[in-house]
């Protein structure tokens, strides 16, 4: 976890508790066999979900190349794979992210659009949300001349509670720059990654 964010944060002791508490709550003994390590399993888990608390999108995106031989056609990673959790119920998100980015003068390695997408899945967080805040982070540090970001998810908190309405998938996108406002490079974008059957948040 970064420095800033240690802050006020309880111990792992008292993570483990809070665990042994939700246990109790949910009607079992946290001291019966199968249950003993759990606390110390959840709190590792939870190290690992939530990793991107510690993560610095922008860090990633600061080491760029200008020796492209004048490259300025579109950029494009699709399907990113990630799994994240909803800051409602705390219930998981998985799905694929796809990335694009139009270059004005220099361009970043496509391993760093990957984490990036990554350091934002691994927080409590809203499909909506996640996705406005890749885009804008990619086009504040890279200042391209436009930025698209489509995110294709299913959300567990409605296939194993609520409504339990398996198979639906939701799809998010925003689109910044010469893909907000140029249909065409809009449309050669949505082509790439396999024009996504809607769209909602751009």
């Amino acid at each position: 976890m970064a420095a800033d964010s240690n802050a006020g944060r309880p111990s792992r002791r008292e993570a483990e508790a809070a665990v042994r508490t939700l246990l109790k709550w949910a009607g079992d003994d946290p001291t019966r066999e199968g249950l003993k390590d759990t606390p110390r399993r959840v709190a590792s888990a939870f190290e690992e979900y939530f990793a991107g608390y510690g993560q610095d999108p922008v860090a990633y995106l600061e080491r760029t190349f200008e020796e492209v031989e004048g490259y300025d056609e579109m950029v494009v990673l699709r399907d990113i794979a990630f799994e994240s959790f909803c800051e409602h119920h705390m219930a998981p998100i998985i799905g694929h992210a796809h990335v694009g980015y139009l270059p004005k003068d220099r361009v970043v390695g496509i391993s760093k659009l990957a984490r990036v997408v990554e350091a934002f899945a691994k927080r409590l967080q809203v499909q909506e949300k996640m996705t406005a805040q890749i885009a804008n982070t990619i086009h504040d540090v890279l200042r391209p001349l436009g930025v698209a970001v489509v995110i294709e998810a299913a959300h567990q908190c409605m296939t194993t509670r609520g409504v339990h309405k398996r198979g639906v998938t939701m799809v998010t996108s925003t689109m910044l720059g010469a893909f907000r406002h140029d249909e065409k490079t809009r449309r050669e974008f949505l082509a790439v990654i396999g024009n996504p059957r809607s769209r909602t948040s751009d």
